[in-house]
């Protein structure tokens, strides 16, 4: 659960807050001359980056405000928090290494050949709590 620092409220619980997709995405200069293509990918198309990624996010059950927001995609670190409109703050160094927690070991089970047991005995051994109706 992410502690999201709103710039109007102070820090609350993740479970307040509603997110909005990727932050500076500029609305088309001419939109009636867009075509299907066009708009499609306007619409639909948004960068997935591992690492810094600017994000819109609103406070649903607070303020009601709109704010962005400059989170690692990889450990879930709050970079920073601006208003809407504001420029994109640099936080990432030029050249900066990608780094990330995954793990990549054989017994990994983000990217490796292992997988949790899924035998017959220990489906079939699995017995409702005490009280419980079928």
């Amino acid at each position: 659960m992410l502690l999201i620092p709103c710039p109007n409220c102070g820090p609350r619980d993740e479970t307040e807050f509603h997110y909005g997709g990727q932050a500076h995405v500029p609305y088309p200069e001419n939109p009636n001359e867009l075509s299907d293509t066009e708009w499609s990918r306007y619409l639909f198309y948004r960068e997935n980056p591992k690492g810094i990624f600017a994000e819109r996010w609103v406070h649903s059950t607070g303020c009601r405000q709109w704010f962005n927001m400059l989170r690692d995609t990889v450990s879930y670190d709050i970079k920073a928090v601006y208003p809407m409109g504001a420029k994109r703050p640099d936080r990432s160094p030029e050249g900066a290494p990608e780094t990330g927690t995954a793990s990549t070991g054989p017994d990994s089970t983000t990217t490796g050949s292992a997988a949790p047991s899924t035998s017959a005995t220990s489906i079939l051994s699995t017995t409702a709590p005490e009280g419980a109706t079928k």
